[in-house]
């Protein structure tokens, strides 16, 4: 399996960057198995120790993956090879539903937030060492208060992955297990992997996580639990208030977990958060605000324990620094003034997802859509369904890059879908698609 590739190098950090380039050119392919370390040694003529650090390397970068009498070998996908990267690209003329963004006309106009903020800072400018802007530390608080958050520090990332990256980082090494979901977001899954952490996937249902995948991916030893609150990247989820219970109790035995908790639907979505943070010593709550007033408002709140909040500003520090206070003054402003009308706006979500959702299921078609902007719909083979859904003139994204163990599917996001788009989207899947009997996303 490895003809095509010879092992150079005199350090551990020339063997690993061969090793890599390797793995991207195609000559050591997904699943290949790498000579022990004395073999690997051998042939650079370097010490066991050296060739062991090489392996070390590897994998903290995600590129190898150790497990015990099955030796080393290449990860079936290597971090450098992205979930984003698996699309469809709708030919001109095909109606595009397969990229997640929301309704730009559900939007908030930002001119004059933007202008608040330029204002403020012309009064008083943000220098190096200013910390983050009180006004929207205090609308976060207030917010997070009334949906039962417990009370703790607050601080600001430049969106959710930033955070949880930071979060993870801090807490966790390569190897150690995440309990992810499972259908779930496509940049957390790619995130885990280049961290060289392990995916334990959890199956959901409507609710969220199912309590048992919970318990067993507690007992297979997860440092850390990924859940989210409510509009599920791609299923629609939303946690209730039985299983928000059941998923407390459950994580309270184990306090030592690390739990991140992503509320990326606030402000867009009408269902009620029932956190569970504090369930752990250890635990992030996120709050981003790019569905709701637009991504390239990247800007996230978090809470958390005292000690993670702590590390997370550390790391920050070390990196960005801070996250732009026009930004931050943008969004104070925004909530200020009550710029987004969210029931007004989950509203309009939610009648072109259950509209889409209903039309399915009078034609025999399950799928899910709880709450957010997408529609989880399993299939019987992607690729089939998605050339005969483009053949129809309709682009979804293929569930692969959602899934872990999850059978397959297609996400569709309906948040431009039209009404009257409705019913033909309907009858064209209807026509594409084989009916899928699962009662859960797994």
């Amino acid at each position: 399996m490895l003809e095509t590739y010879t092992f150079t190098g005199g350090t551990a950090s020339e063997i690993a960057a061969g090793v890599e380039l390797g793995v991207s050119e195609g000559r050591l392919p997904p699943g290949a198995v790498l000579p022990p370390v004395r073999e690997v040694a051998a042939l650079t003529g370097v010490s066991p120790g050296t060739a062991a650090a090489a392996y070390r390397l590897l994998r903290e970068r995600g590129v190898v993956e150790t497990s015990g009498r099955r030796g080393t070998r290449v990860r079936p996908r290597p971090a450098g090879t992205f979930r984003e990267e698996i699309r469809v690209e709708a030919p001109p003329g095909v109606r595009d539903l397969s990229q997640g963004n929301p309704d730009p006309l559900l939007l908030p106009p930002l001119r004059e937030a933007l202008a608040a903020a330029a204002g403020a800072h012309e009064e008083r400018p943000a220098l190096y060492g200013t910390g983050d802007d009180d006004e929207l530390l205090a609308l976060a608080g207030e917010r997070l208060r009334a949906d039962g958050v417990p009370g703790a520090p607050l601080a600001v990332t430049s969106g959710t992955l930033d955070a949880v990256e930071r979060v993870l980082t801090a807490h966790l090494r390569p190897g150690d297990a995440v309990a992810v979901e499972d259908p779930g977001w496509t940049a957390l899954l790619d995130l885990v992997a280049v961290l060289g952490l392990r995916p334990v996937p959890m199956r959901l249902d409507g609710e969220g996580p199912l309590p048992d995948d919970l318990a067993r991916a507690l007992r297979a030893g997860a440092r850390a639990v990924v859940i989210t609150a409510r509009a599920q990247n791609p299923t629609g989820a939303a946690v209730g208030a039985a299983r928000a219970g059941e998923l407390r109790a459950l994580l309270a035995a184990c306090p030592e977990v690390l739990l991140i908790e992503d509320d990326h639907g606030s402000g867009f979505v009408d269902l009620p958060l029932h956190p569970l943070a504090g369930a752990t010593a250890r635990w992030l709550l996120v709050r981003s605000t790019a569905k709701a007033l637009g991504p390239d408002l990247r800007l996230a709140l978090v809470t958390g324990d005292p000690v993670t909040l702590d590390r997370l500003r550390r790391r920050q520090r070390l990196a960005a620094g801070w996250v732009s206070h026009l930004l931050q003054r943008a969004v104070a402003h925004l909530w200020r003034t009550g710029a987004v009308d969210t029931a007004a706006v989950a509203a309009s979500y939610a009648r072109r997802r259950d509209g889409l959702v209903a039309a399915l299921a009078a034609r025999g078609i399950t799928a899910y859509g709880r709450s957010g902007l997408n529609v989880w719909v399993p299939v019987a083979d992607e690729s089939t369904a998605i050339t005969r859904l483009l053949a129809r003139g309709w682009a979804a994204a293929p569930g692969a890059r959602n899934r872990i163990a999850t059978p397959p599917a297609l996400r569709l996001t309906i948040s431009t879908l039209a009404p009257e788009e409705v019913e033909p989207l309907a009858g064209d899947l209807a026509a594409a698609l084989r009916p899928a009997s699962a009662g859960r996303y797994g």
